[in-house]
């Protein structure tokens, strides 16, 4: 039976049962990164955690606070930080070389009220500016969402399944259009592996939705936080050395808008290459994402180098700058964006939206091309989208060595270690109501 996620909830959200749990199946191809290798342990641990706009909390849903739950279900079993590491504490799992806590669902409202005052702009606490330039239909359009809970249960046939559901729609029964989310997973005890089926429904009132499921890091920042998280990437992958393996089975796709990854990666480092401190004036978020939908156009081109990065590498370190027009492979960005608190940017260039994150960001957004061929990724438009379901194994770490990040010039060389990878999409701000719904089983980074 579902259970509305309110504060009296939150104990009860953690389900026990006295039988067996099974561990996890070690990667055949290497050390794995996460707890739980390919999503085949019968002990399930994922978790679910909801933001507005810049992942700062807002205004909340009735009764509900921030919604934060977990299912921790063993086959034996407050406010949004400190829900999160509590209910990661409830979750934990001893292993080496860290222990680990979930799988995390992550669901985003792209509204933005700028009168709130409430996101800062690259960092920077900003006041209240005019209207305009992100949806928001008015007073409250940041609030969070209502969360149900079906915690996760054993039927007679030996299948185990649970899930999250909700809205952002708080008053969906007055009509009209009404945003939904859902993630449900199922796995039979003993056999095969987790299959988390998610769905997502956009509405006049919420436009801009996201929904992903996230390997974050056990501890620190993962990619867009300022603050300790908690997740199942018990070591953390660095570049080059680690892969990404994982079925990804996509039913809708979520209209024009839908920027689908069918790879997200994150991390954090300063532009003089340090790490990250939680100083969100000299941080910045990087991002580097695989946009699967054949409808998302590659906005960086010959004609418009500022929407590209400065310079592409190939696979055997040849450096090929933007204005190469004769070799720069232009179709293979969608777009890229400079961090916006830096100081030695080559013109022509524009700068990530600097208040989606509570620091600056980077992104490097990628669309399917030959160019992608030896690193296992998508190589033409139509790869991994309707009807073409598969299983990836991505040379993530191999590529990711070899993508342009913004450094301040003659600093020393970032090191390029992943606290986030996740999959699902981001409905872009679209015009009308849209539906993505998709499958995701078999997740593992791999290192190598």
């Amino acid at each position: 039976m579902a259970q509305r996620v309110t504060y009296s909830t939150i104990l009860p959200l953690l389900v026990t049962a006295n039988w067996l749990v099974l561990s996890g199946v070690p990667s055949a191809n290497g050390a794995s990164a996460v707890g739980d290798p390919g999503m085949r342990r019968d002990g399930l641990r994922v978790a679910f955690e909801a933001w507005n706009f810049c992942n700062e909390v807002g205004q909340e849903a009735p009764d509900m606070g921030s919604p934060r739950a977990a299912d921790c279900f063993d086959l034996s079993n407050l406010y949004a930080v400190e829900k999160e590491l509590y209910l990661g504490s409830l979750c934990e799992i001893s292993d080496t070389p860290k222990p680990w806590q979930f799988w995390m669902v992550m669901l985003k409202n792209g509204n933005y009220d700028t009168n709130s005052g409430l996101c800062p702009e690259n960092g920077k606490k900003v006041p209240p500016f005019k209207p305009g330039r992100f949806p928001c239909f008015g007073s409250g359009c940041m609030n969070q969402p209502i969360l149900y809970h079906q915690p996760t249960a054993l039927d007679g046939n030996g299948i185990m399944r649970g899930g999250f559901n909700g809205s952002y729609d708080l008053n969906s029964s007055t009509g009209g259009s009404t945003s939904y989310f859902e993630v449900v997973w199922e796995k039979k005890v003993g056999s095969g592996g987790w299959v988390f089926a998610h769905k997502l429904r956009t509405s006049r009132k919420y436009p801009w939705l996201m929904l992903y499921l996230r390997a974050d890091a056990t501890k620190g920042y993962s990619g867009g936080y300022h603050y300790d998280t908690r997740g199942i990437l018990k070591t953390l992958p660095e570049s080059p050395n680690f892969k990404v393996r994982l079925s990804l089975d996509i039913k809708q796709g979520g209209g024009p808008k839908s920027q689908f990854y069918l790879i997200d990666i994150g991390s954090c480092w300063k532009n003089n290459g340090a790490r990250c401190d939680g100083d969100v004036l000299t941080d910045v978020t990087r991002y580097s994402e695989m946009i699967v939908n054949p409808e998302t156009p590659a906005w960086c081109s010959s004609t418009n180098i500022g929407n590209c990065p400065p310079y592409h590498i190939t696979p055997n370190n040849t450096k090929i700058l933007r204005n190469d027009t004769a070799h720069f492979p232009y179709g293979a960005y969608h777009y890229y964006c400079a961090p916006g608190n830096a100081q030695h940017l080559e013109k022509p260039y524009s700068t990530c939206d600097p208040y989606s994150n509570p620091q600056a960001q980077e992104l490097l957004q990628l669309l399917p091309h030959p160019i992608w061929r030896e690193y296992g990724y998508p190589t033409k438009q139509g790869d991994g989208w309707i009807g073409n379901g598969r299983t990836w194994e991505l040379d993530v770490g191999g590529l990711s060595s070899r993508l342009y990040f913004y450094q301040d010039p003659g600093s020393p060389p970032a090191r390029r270690i992943w606290t986030s990878i996740d999959v699902g999409t981001e409905v872009f701000v679209s015009d009308q109501d849209q539906v993505a719904e998709w499958t995701l089983s078999d997740f593992d980074v791999i290192l190598t």
